[in-house]
């Protein structure tokens, strides 16, 4: 069982780890949507959310406070479906069921994220990784 906990925190993380490229390299066309959301500094706000997701998904793979790092992710996730994907807000109806997908998303990778903080967090963590839980 630790090898397939493994193999999912690899299959979980690698979307955020290319995220955390894109967020990266691609950092001024990315601050131009964060810009229309009325982010505060949008170019450094997308470059810090590259290093935030790149760092806890290395974390997770890694298995360096696993919890931690998936508790990590899941509260970017839900800010980010929160404050970026609000179809609510939209009169199109194609940006609205363009951002209800990833709103939906966003929300259902958090369950994700929240599934591996409490497996990670109980007594029953699987092992294969670098530092145990945090929690």
């Amino acid at each position: 069982m630790d090898v397939i906990a493994l193999i999912a925190r690899i299959l979980f993380a690698v979307v955020f780890l290319g995220s955390a490229v894109g967020h990266l390299t691609t950092a001024d066309a990315m601050a131009g949507y964060a810009a229309s959301k009325k982010l505060p500094q949008p170019k450094l706000a997308v470059q810090a959310s590259g290093v935030y997701i790149g760092v806890a998904a290395v974390m997770l793979i890694l298995g360096i406070w696993p919890d931690l790092a998936a508790l990590a992710l899941a509260l970017f996730l839900v800010l980010t479906a929160v404050l970026f994907h609000d179809f609510w807000r939209q009169s199109n109806a194609e940006a609205r069921q363009m951002e209800m997908i990833q709103f939906n998303k966003d929300i259902s990778l958090a369950g994700g994220a929240l599934g591996f903080f409490v497996l990670y967090a109980s007594d029953a963590n699987p092992g294969l990784n670098l530092v145990g839980p945090l929690f």
